[in-house]
């Protein structure tokens, strides 16, 4: 029974991300992020179980793939879907794609939100296989892509639907986030070796900056930590490369 306990945990990220799946399909932005978190606690806890457990074992690591594609693939790109269907597209674009289609190309070009989805199954396929990422990533980790697209357009969805231009800039987004899930730039990560400052800087600023951001933009100041986690990641490097070997 111990070996299935971890896996268990796992299937419990997976039906969470169909549950978040389904209510952003449903138009509840708001259920399907806290459904995203949700899968992410799950997420958290089945590998600290697999190796407090000692039952880490090949089968487990592909159901986590598999349930992160759902929780952090399928669902922020449901919900993401689900905005564009809402949002004012071109009067050019509202138009039915043939004389006897109920399909318009606005509902058509909706599906591009899927594309995330895609590339969130790639980035954890390279994950798998990468073993430079180990005590940081290479590329956005799919749970803050996830959980960045959750709670913008949970928290400024109303906002959106007035924005004139909101479609553009929502594709234009999604696709610079399909960019950074699958591109080669270094990304810190929250794990830490020893307690103290020297060498745990950039993880401590960002610890203590997340408090007034969430306290400043409420839901939405999810979406500007991860923001601002890619931002500073990329900082950092920067600051790294240019100092003297």
């Amino acid at each position: 029974m111990k070996k299935h306990i971890p896996n268990m945990i796992t299937c419990c990220n997976l039906i969470s991300g169909c549950i978040a799946t389904v209510m952003a399909i449903y138009g509840n932005a708001t259920l399907a992020l806290l459904w995203i978190v949700v899968g992410a606690v799950f997420d958290f806890f089945d590998g600290m179980t697999a190796r407090l457990l000692h039952v880490s074992s090949p089968i487990g690591k592909e159901l986590d793939s598999l349930a992160d594609v759902v929780t952090f693939g399928v669902a922020p790109s449901a919900i993401l879907y689900a905005q564009l269907t809402v949002m004012d597209w071109p009067a050019s674009l509202q138009t039915a794609i043939t004389a006897n289609s109920s399909m318009t190309w606005a509902q058509l070009l909706s599906f591009m939100a899927f594309f995330m989805a895609a590339f969130s199954a790639l980035r954890l396929a390279k994950f798998n296989l990468d073993e430079r990422q180990a005590m940081g990533f290479i590329g956005l980790p799919t749970p803050a892509n996830a959980l960045f697209w959750g709670s913008l357009i949970a928290g400024t969805h109303r906002w959106l639907d007035q924005l004139s231009v909101g479609v553009v800039t929502l594709l234009v987004m999604m696709f610079f986030s399909c960019y950074l899930l699958v591109c080669e730039i270094p990304m810190f990560a929250l794990k830490f070796k020893q307690w103290g400052w020297h060498g745990n800087e950039v993880r401590y600023l960002f610890l203590i900056s997340c408090v007034p951001i969430l306290a400043f933009f409420g839901i939405t100041g999810i979406a500007v930590i991860i923001a601002w986690y890619v931002v500073l990641s990329i900082m950092t490097q920067r600051y790294k490369a240019n100092q003297p070997s």
